[in-house]
């Protein structure tokens, strides 16, 4: 029995899509969170930093 290219054209297009979200999940975990993450600490110890000055400076 032969089969056609055109029977596994959508086999092939889940495969691709499937794939395609896996190397985003990648992407995502590897870069942008840690990206994120590091904004967020960042934010933070500026918005410390700002506070400590001001109370600094009231106090003076």
């Amino acid at each position: 029995m032969m089969f056609e290219f055109d029977q596994y054209l959508g086999f092939i297009a889940f495969l691709v899509i499937l794939t395609m979200g896996f190397w985003l999940m990648i992407f995502l975990i590897g870069f942008v969170v840690p990206y994120w993450v590091g904004g967020s600490i960042g934010e933070i110890l500026k918005e410390k930093r700002e506070a400590r000055k001001k109370a600094k400076e009231q106090k003076v």
